[in-house]
């Protein structure tokens, strides 16, 4: 059995069971072959653009036995599929723009999928953003700490996609960059991601403090309203969770 890192497991987990899943940006075709081993899925389509990871796939999948039951294909995102051969559309490991890029580009291909699960490594709410605005509704979301790095994880599905942003305390722009699953749970780890981007914001304003230009005031007060607003939503966080 395939080992793979917590990432990779709570993304497949997720998955439905008994469904036809494709991975785009496969990589080495490790999440497929968890699917596969655990009984998640009926089959898989392990998807990738450059030769390398593809050949990768590719032997990942002979080498654990299962060609008969994951495909690797070499091809730029949803073009891999046909419309209608899957059921859960799994993009992981990439940014958040170029998921975004990808599900526009073949959104065609999505037709009769139940079931999205995206992980972004930056820029989450351009994916949520995206989900809006195209008609899917975000079920659920977790967030992780492996490694020293913070992952958020989105699940969609077809259905009401403001339902999530619904919320009497917060308005929908600051639900899309936090995530409104995420802002009802306030995971410590939550807060540990904004605390560090709220630190990372600090030091740059106090670099910019030198700079005279017109535009650079500019800059540094859209800074400083982020800043700001990063930091109310710390402490609703930290006044919720007492």
């Amino acid at each position: 059995m395939i080992e793979i890192s917590q990432r990779l497991q709570r993304i497949g987990d997720r998955v439905e069971h008994g469904s036809r899943v494709a991975d785009i940006g496969s990589d080495h075709a490790y999440l497929p072959t968890y699917l596969i081993q655990q009984g998640i899925a009926a089959s898989c389509i392990a998807g990738e653009v450059n030769k390398g990871p593809w050949q990768s796939a590719a032997r990942q999948i002979q080498s654990a036995g299962l060609t008969d039951r994951i495909e690797a294909r070499l091809g730029d995102g949803l073009a891999v599929l046909e419309p209608g051969e899957v059921d859960v559309v799994c993009i992981s490991g990439m940014g958040g723009s170029l998921i975004a890029s990808i599900l526009g580009a073949g959104e065609a291909k999505l037709v009769g999928v139940r079931q999205l699960i995206l992980q972004p490594n930056v820029a989450a709410p351009l994916v949520r953003r995206w989900l809006m605005e195209h008609g899917w509704q975000l079920v659920a979301e977790d967030i992780l700490e492996e490694d020293g790095i913070i992952y958020e994880i989105l699940e969609a599905r077809p259905g009401d996609p403001m339902l999530p942003y619904e919320d009497s305390t917060r308005t929908p722009a600051d639900l899309v960059e936090i995530g409104p699953h995420l802002w009802h749970k306030k995971s410590p780890v939550l807060h540990k991601k904004w605390s560090l981007e709220c630190a990372k914001l600090r030091m740059v304003l106090d670099q910019m403090t030198k700079a005279k230009s017109a535009e650079a005031e500019s800059r540094r007060e859209e800074m400083e309203k982020r800043l700001n607003w990063m930091e109310e939503m710390l402490a609703c966080m930290q006044t919720d969770s007492v």
